[in-house]
């Protein structure tokens, strides 16, 4: 009951007109961003982060969980209209929800992508508001050997996911964690990395790296790559609503997808992409109509685009009660938190609780706001497919810059920013993972001095980490997650 009368108390403070307003913004720019193919959510907060300094820290949650949900939404018109995918969790939805539209049923196959989001959304949504109070108090027992042990299980499983190769994925991380040691050590007092340089004392600021990476140098990539010729768009054809059999054959697939996504969303590296395989294939095995999957199938857009959105949810739950980033955008989300002097974790809750059931309550709101927005807007979604890509990231590139040096008028910031871009697309040329940069560059630092305070408080006994239960058990849940892949990989 307590959760219940918080989350009302979060209603009370969502439904104001101005957080309502941010709400808004959150999800029509988060749709937007799901509609333009290459451009996620990671990369739009990290975009917007230099320019919400000085905005309040509520307001400003509810616009960025706005914008990620929105993304969730918008990639299944890209993927259903134009076969490009916006979100990499929107590929799945694209084998069906394309060949739908060619067959002239591209309302349709809009219709159950928007309303199974909407159902997997707020029930991904209920999940995160009465499971989160039972891990925080778990979490409290958590002393910094834990948290060690936890940090590095975050960073073991998110490496050995990201990314096409497990070696690239662990340069990466190790970067990451070196660029988290750049400045003052805090136990110490010694300078790190500094180079004589005053700019550095303070460390690395996240939100310069996560700018640079995602926003600087994925526009230098695209600027490389250049662009293919432009897609067709297929027809907005069907009604934008399901009739009786579409309703008949989407529920089901709408369940399924949600109980795939919700819990591996909140897994470590869990993300969105594994549950959409999974719905799909699940879908595929259990359908009355198998000869239509590849032909489109409206099961294979149901319970995809399902798991997408509840894995959304799930993905907060890590980041929130244990201060984990699952994904890419939760890293952004937990270098947002950061900025603004904010430290996700147990304490969350008790500290800051009018925001975090404030943005809880958001959700609940968004998500009525995207289903009005997906359906009825649809033809403005497609007329943004139309933008040039020149322009689209020429933008990008003149806005990361006016938001860096606007939030510190800092020449140096700003060279900072072209490196960590030039970085980013060098990463991106050869196909390494920016996530785990990202990551080490956050958690490295946390991991650093939890590890450091359970040696003071065991008097240097390395073996404190292995021979504390809870912290033993998430250890040796890391190692195999290192082993057992390449085990079976060796086995095939």
């Amino acid at each position: 009951m307590d959760a219940l009368s918080h989350l009302m108390h979060g209603f009370s403070n969502a439904l104001q007109p101005a957080v309502l307003m941010y709400g808004f913004l959150g999800c029509l720019v988060g749709t937007l961003v799901g509609v333009l193919p290459g451009i996620g959510p990671a990369l739009t907060i990290a975009l917007l982060l230099p320019l919400t300094f000085k905005a309040p820290a509520t307001a400003m949650f509810v616009l960025f969980a706005g914008i990620y949900y929105g993304a969730m939404y918008g990639g299944s018109t890209t993927s259903i209209l134009l076969n490009t995918p916006g979100e990499s969790a929107s590929v799945v939805t694209a084998l069906e929800g394309n060949r739908m539209a060619r067959r002239g049923m591209a309302g349709p196959a809009l219709a159950t992508a928007a309303i199974g989001s909407f159902i997997a959304g707020t029930i991904g949504t209920i999940a995160l508001t009465f499971f989160s109070p039972m891990i925080v108090e778990s979490a409290l027992l958590f002393g910094p050997a834990e948290y060690f042990s936890l940090m590095l299980l975050a960073l073991v499983a998110v490496t050995s996911v990201l990314g096409n190769s497990l070696l690239r994925g662990l340069v990466s991380l190790n970067l990451g964690l070196l660029f988290g040691m750049v400045g003052v050590d805090l136990q110490t007092g010694q300078h790190r990395f500094a180079f004589g340089q005053a700019e550095l004392l303070d460390g690395l600021e996240v939100t310069i790296v996560a700018v640079g990476l995602f926003a600087v140098g994925e526009a230098m990539f695209m600027a490389w790559k250049g662009h293919a010729a432009e897609g067709k768009v297929e027809k907005i054809s069907g009604s934008l609503w399901l009739d009786r059999e579409g309703w008949r054959r989407s529920w089901k697939p709408w369940l399924r997808g949600t109980f795939f996504g919700f819990p591996i969303g909140a897994m470590p590296a869990g993300g969105a992409e594994l549950p959409t395989l999974l719905s799909y294939y699940t879908e595929k095995k259990l359908s009355r109509h198998p000869e239509e999957f590849g032909n489109g199938a409206i099961e294979g857009v149901a319970g995809p685009e399902a798991a997408n959105n509840a894995a959304a949810a799930g993905v907060l739950m890590p980041l929130l009660t244990l201060g984990i980033p699952t994904s890419a955008t939760a890293a952004i989300l937990l270098s947002a938190f950061t900025s603004y002097g904010i430290a996700p974790g147990p304490l969350l809750f008790e500290q800051q609780a009018d925001l975090v059931w404030t943005l809880i309550a958001s959700l609940y709101v968004g998500n009525v706001i995207l289903l009005v927005l997906n359906l009825p807007l649809v033809g403005l979604w497609v007329q943004l497919l139309r933008i040039p890509a020149p322009w689209l990231y020429g933008g990008i590139i003149l806005i990361s810059t006016a938001g860096v040096y606007g939030a510190s008028s800092s020449i140096f910031d700003v060279g900072m920013l072209y490196a960590f871009g030039l970085l980013g697309f060098v990463m991106r040329r050869f196909d390494a993972p920016v996530a785990p940069m990202v990551m080490g560059l956050i958690l490295g630092p946390m991991a650093e001095q939890s590890m450091r305070q359970a040696l003071t408080i065991s008097a240097g006994d390395f073996t404190t980490f292995a021979t504390r239960p809870i912290s033993g058990t998430i250890l040796a849940i890391a190692a195999l997650m290192l082993i057992v892949p390449r085990v079976m990989r060796a086995r095939k």
